[in-house]
């Protein structure tokens, strides 16, 4: 695969605003798609900002009324801006396209990134993006005060995480030692080229995804590189690391069109 190019955009008090950067993603596409640009992968810091996936419930967004940006990509609901680095890779892929394929490089690179700074992180069976495992669920402390066996997270549907404070808050799954989520992907593929990609959390203020349901998983939290390492840890150091990790996953990725099982034919009578 051919050398993947890197566009670090804006940073810190140059942070871009989301809707600049969709934008900006369109036009990228649009030349990849023409041959006029190689692949691409935009890296920036965001303003605040919460955006949808196509496949977000009204039971997952804020509940004061805070403005969600509705994008076209996969998904469900999240939060970006200060101390997360987004990356959109911008990359023109084999038709027909193989999207879990895409998705798997990305979580590689990501999982490389945090293991460089000392820390293990993994997949999670069925839940995409990088994540930090908590301890087995009979090792965890008790939610609320009652036996997990009763978490009303996911036995009882009137309950609203949102409304009911620090100890249920996405923002301290580590304290309770829960699986937390570190970094999350989202991608869309139109024309063979894709567009949207990853958040890392590097050193954010992770309150900001106490007003939602990220990504719509009840049970599980989020996480950053700094919270996680006990120190500080910036966007500048990070992005060298994240630029390499990738560029090798996506040099050495040998890229091939997804398998189509043909449906098998069958005799006329």
């Amino acid at each position: 695969m051919s050398d993947l190019r890197f566009v670090r955009w804006g940073f810190g008090g140059d942070a871009v605003e989301y809707r600049e950067a969709w934008q900006k993603q369109r036009e990228v596409h649009a030349a990849r798609f023409a041959d006029e640009v190689p692949d691409t992968c935009l890296l920036l810091e965001h303003q605040p900002v919460y955006t949808a996936g196509r496949r977000t419930d009204d039971s997952e967004r804020p509940l004061d009324g805070t403005p969600v940006v509705d994008v076209d990509r996969g998904g469900k609901i999240t939060w970006h801006g200060p101390g997360q680095l987004v990356g959109y890779p911008i990359m023109k892929l084999p038709r027909p396209v193989d999207v879990v394929a895409h998705v798997r490089r990305l979580e590689d690179a990501l999982i490389r990134t945090c293991a460089e700074f000392g820390l293990e992180t993994t997949r999670v069976e069925g839940r995409s993006g990088v994540w930090v495992l908590g301890d087995p669920v009979e090792h965890r402390p008790a939610v609320g005060g009652l036996s997990l066996d009763f978490d009303p997270r996911l036995s009882d549907p009137e309950f609203d995480a949102r409304l009911n404070g620090p100890e249920y808050a996405p923002s301290n799954a580590g304290q309770r030692r829960e699986d937390r989520k570190l970094a999350a992907i989202g991608i869309r593929v139109a024309k063979g080229v894709t567009m949207h990609g990853f958040s890392l959390n590097v050193n954010p203020d992770n309150t900001w995804f106490d007003r939602i349901v990220p990504c719509g998983i009840r049970d599980a939290g989020v996480a950053s590189l700094a919270g996680e390492l006990g120190r500080d840890v910036t966007i500048e150091e990070v992005l060298p690391v994240v630029e390499k990790h990738l560029g090798e996953v996506m040099a050495a990725a040998a890229l091939a069109p997804r398998v189509v099982e043909k449906a098998p034919e069958t005799a006329s009578a």
